[in-house]
């Protein structure tokens, strides 16, 4: 499963870089939580393939979220990305965020706090974060993933909610919520 082998790799859009620290990953058809559970459709497309790319949707009509699409073409699957560390830009990123982020922790702990303060939109849909096409991509610093990640199940959904596919590290600034 890749959404552990994320945690500590780095997001960056420009200026603005963060050290990936909390995912949770969908199943696509296997996955009654999965935006591709039903199939394929205008919105979810890019879920289905290829791997490496930015799937962007808006949610609840105000927050944008950004997953990494990680399946084989054809099979959808991905892994949100739920909360950042911020290493850099964050001067852009608490002039993007506004008043409602009053510490570095308030940026990037939550899906759609991450989106809003990296910059990153529905023009950024089917990006792909190898190549960084369109100035976003994930990059390998250095840092390992914990060997042990947090666990947990996953969060704001209704449905499945229970399948531990959530991952974070432990104690990083950034997490939406511990354990």
């Amino acid at each position: 499963m890749l959404a552990p082998l994320l945690l500590n790799k780095v997001l960056v859009r420009g200026g603005r870089t963060g050290r990936i620290v909390e995912v949770e990953a969908y199943a696509g058809a296997a996955d009654p939580a999965s935006h591709a559970f039903r199939g394929r459709t205008a919105r979810n497309a890019t879920m289905f393939g290829p791997p490496g790319h930015l799937y962007v949707y808006f949610t609840y009509g105000m927050h944008f979220c950004a997953n990494v699409v990680c399946g084989p073409a054809g099979e959808a699957s991905a892994v949100l990305l739920r909360g950042l560390t911020p290493l850099a830009g964050l001067d852009e990123m608490f002039a993007a965020r506004g008043p409602a982020a009053r510490t570095q922790r308030d940026l990037c702990n939550g899906p759609g706090k991450l989106c809003q303060a990296m910059g990153i939109d529905r023009d950024f849909d089917g990006a792909d974060l190898v190549a960084g096409d369109r100035g976003v991509e994930v990059v390998d610093d250095g840092t390992p993933p914990p060997e042990v990640p947090g666990v947990s199940g996953r969060v704001g959904i209704s449905v499945a909610a229970e399948i531990p596919w959530r991952f974070y590290v432990a104690g990083a600034l950034g997490i939406s919520r511990s354990g």
